[in-house]
């Protein structure tokens, strides 16, 4: 029997089946979906189900959504509609179905990543009765803490991306003006998340024209940006992407306050290895242990770049197998 793993965001779906390894679940089959090319979640279970072709009977099912899971129901927070733990269920003949949100889902994998899938920025011992947390920024601004519990760390989901955005800078403080000007609100998300790359891209051009958006499609300017940034094509780009990092660090670094994440700090989601000079030149570390009194803390925290563009799908299968009995 497989297991049946999701990993559904407000820009792409993956579903896969797995079966059970002896260190993390074995991938069988991966497929990806455009999530906006579809009307619901069913449709893409659909497609899924057609993709693989054959019957398959699923012993149990996890699957992650970017969105709060409540009464075994998601809505995702970027586009409208829900994901339904008893639709999985109806549809795969079985009753061993768990729903979280997509960051608990890639919580789940922190465990059984390999040193090849993740790349350390602040290279330290993990503390062995430490808890950690997770941070990832993509198409929204994702956070999870992880807590040791009976000696194994255990995902607790939050909508942390979503709390207010806190400056740091008189230059940040200017942003905040902004962005309540256009939001009426000033949440992190707006900062640290592709749309967020985009704001800052707008802050820090004024009004002015620039060229590494010219011929960029909606859904391709925070590539554009930071692309333009990275090549230092642009002085305006090159300020809109230190902004991103050093909020980045910053925020990852409040995170690790307040989980106490002395086992580590996970930084995943699709912008950060798309970004890795910016992540790996100090800035993003300066900002993240700037918290005085705290500092000497913060300088001991193992920090990690996720580089498994599959951290959220190897998640859910991992819960998956550990809601059908095996142990991991």
């Amino acid at each position: 029997m497989a297991l049946l793993a999701g990993d559904v965001g407000g820009t792409k779906t993956l579903l896969g089946l797995f079966e059970r390894g002896r260190t993390r679940p074995r991938r069988l089959a991966v497929h990806t979906y455009a999530t906006a090319s579809f009307g619901s979640f069913g449709e893409i279970l659909d497609a899924f189900a057609r993709d693989i072709g054959v019957s398959i009977a699923v012993e149990a099912a996890a699957v992650g959504a970017a969105g709060p899971v409540i009464d075994n129901r998601a809505r995702l927070t970027n586009i409208d509609w829900d994901v339904s733990a008893s639709d999985i269920a109806a549809r795969f003949g079985t009753s061993h179905v768990y729903l979280m949100n997509d960051l608990e889902a890639i919580a789940n994998s922190a465990d059984v990543l390999t040193p090849d899938e993740a790349l350390p920025l602040q290279d330290r011992r993990p503390h062995p009765d430490g808890n950690a947390v997770v941070i990832a920024a993509g198409t929204g601004l994702g956070q999870a803490f992880l807590h040791r519990i009976g000696g194994r760390l255990r995902p607790l989901a939050s909508e942390g991306g979503h709390a207010d955005f806190a400056p740091r800078t008189d230059r940040e403080i200017e942003l905040l003006r902004m962005l309540r000007a256009d939001f009426g609100r000033a949440e992190v998300e707006q900062v640290l998340s592709g749309s967020g790359l985009v704001n800052l891209h707008r802050f820090t051009h004024d009004g002015r024209p620039c060229a590494a958006l010219r011929d960029a499609a909606p859904d391709a300017r925070a590539a554009a940006i930071s692309q333009s940034a990275l090549a230092a094509e642009c002085d305006a780009c090159v300020e809109a992407l230190d902004v991103f990092v050093s909020v980045y660090g910053a925020e990852a670094g409040n995170l690790a306050l307040r989980g106490v994440a002395t086992a580590g700090v996970y930084v995943a989601g699709g912008i950060a290895p798309k970004i890795l000079p910016a992540l790996t030149d100090g800035r993003f570390m300066r900002a993240f242990r700037d918290k005085a009194p705290l500092d000497a803390l913060l300088s001991r925290i193992p920090v990690k770049v996720i580089l498994n563009p599959e951290a959220g799908l190897l998640g859910a299968a991992v819960r998956a197998a550990m809601l059908a009995g095996a142990g991991m």
